[in-house]
């Protein structure tokens, strides 16, 4: 890819010691172009990032820093960013697809994931689809499709449109119903991740075809087979995704341990980003 290079460092430090080299790119997976962005390339065994609805992968930038004994790997998913929407509606299987290509395209055999939310879904649908490109898989905030219990008819109803990526004065008011957890307290939180929403907003087609892709989709017929390790994380405050639902994955998954975030809403990963670090490094990392 032809890359465009910044230092990246976590939220509120100046960069200096411990600065990272983030480069970003387009690689075309068959026809799909990607926009990537890579961190410590190179170091240790690579994660991929996967992210919600709408999400650019720069909203990943300041867990990933936490995680600077490896390499992490983002996108943006078709529809959002700098990736082109697909010119027709994609089922789950056509992301993982893609995904499952592109992981051969950065020159790697198998790669650790990490799906949220939306991305946790297809996060799902790759490890059942293409498990020789999953080595461990860690499912953050997520759902296993249309049988699991479905969030507050209130979250619901926003996340059915893309407006929040294009007006920061609506993020803020629907941030706390949509988000729970520590943004119900606290939506300052939220500031650095409305600022890249804004600069790297979806497309309405994108964001609705991301959204159709789960209109039927179900990962339960294939979550009892998986044979990766999983990391299970889920909070007991997420007004998108009950924690009834992580618990229905963490059970169904043969080799899966379930991490509950207490007073954990729906962007705990972003909110708590080291302390999430720290349990997904030890899952990666354990025997």
């Amino acid at each position: 890819m032809k890359p465009t290079t910044h230092l990246l460092t976590p939220a509120g430090e100046p960069a200096g010691e411990g600065t990272m080299v983030k480069r970003s790119g387009v690689v075309t997976v068959g026809a799909q172009p990607l926009r990537v962005s890579l961190v410590g390339e190179g170091s240790g065994r690579p994660l991929l990032l996967v992210n919600g609805i709408g999400a650019t992968g720069d909203l990943f930038d300041d867990f990933r820093v936490h995680l600077t004994d490896r390499e992490t790997i983002a996108f943006d998913a078709p529809g959002v960013g700098g990736s082109p929407a697909p010119a027709w509606p994609w089922r789950v299987r056509w992301y993982a697809r893609v995904v499952a290509d592109l992981i051969g395209r950065l020159g790697h055999e198998q790669v650790d994931v990490l799906g949220i939310s939306w991305g946790g879904a297809l996060a799902q649908e790759l490890a059942i689809r293409h498990p020789d490109r999953v080595r461990r898989l860690v499912l953050v905030a997520t759902t296993p499709g249309v049988i699991s219990v479905p969030g507050s008819p209130r979250a619901m109803a926003v996340l059915m449109t893309p407006r929040r990526y294009y007006d920061s004065d609506y993020l803020r008011r629907v941030a706390p119903t949509l988000y729970g957890g520590a943004i119900r307290e606290h939506p300052e939180l939220l500031l650095r991740h409305a600022h890249v929403r804004a600069t790297h907003p979806p497309t309405p087609k994108g964001y609705l075809t991301q959204l159709s892709a789960l209109r039927r989709w179900s990962s339960l017929y294939g979550l009892s087979r998986l044979a990766v390790p999983a990391l299970v994380m889920a909070g007991d405050d997420d007004p998108i995704i009950p924690l009834a639902n992580g618990r229905l994955i963490a059970r169904t998954i043969p080799d899966a341990r379930l991490h509950v975030v207490e007073g954990g809403g729906h962007m705990f990963l972003f909110t708590r980003a080291s302390e999430m670090a720290t349990h997904v490094r030890a899952f990666l990392d354990a025997g």
